[in-house]
């Protein structure tokens, strides 16, 4: 007694529903995750090796700047609040030396192209170590 032989069916996985599957997976994930935004500004400000910290505060160029948008350079005030000025000080303090840290302190009510003044102007004469000094926020009261 001979049999036939059923022919076989070539067994496919169905790419189509497994690729609509992962996008509906893939979406639900996007839709579901939140996405939280800072609201604090935190700095991590840099830390010495060696050295003292007296040296490191004489090393370091700090420029302030009030709410008005007026300019001081380790303290001592600039007559104009320009660029031009406030770049011949920085020359005058670092002495041409733009590997010295340069920390900017400006006023919460300070006009943000004051700050941009004083980034560009670092910018322009080359110093590569910038912070912004902060301070942190007093927690609200109950």
């Amino acid at each position: 007694m001979k049999f036939r032989r059923k022919p076989r069916e070539t067994v496919d996985i169905n790419l189509v529903s497994l690729i609509d599957v992962v996008f509906v997976l893939l979406l639900f994930f996007v839709v579901t995750t939140t996405f939280t935004r800072e609201t604090q500004l935190r700095v991590d400000l840099p830390e010495a090796v060696s050295g003292s910290p007296a040296e490191d505060q004489n090393r370091q160029l700090d420029i302030a700047i009030s709410a008005e948008g007026v300019f001081s350079v380790n303290n001592q005030v600039l007559p104009k609040s320009d660029l031009a000025t406030l770049m011949e000080a920085l020359q005058k303090e670092s002495g041409g030396d733009t590997s010295r840290p340069l920390s900017i302190s400006a006023d919460g009510k300070t006009q943000h192209q004051a700050v941009i003044t004083a980034m560009d102007a670092a910018g322009k004469l080359g110093f590569s170590h910038l912070r912004m000094t902060t301070i942190e926020a007093a927690p609200p009261a109950p």
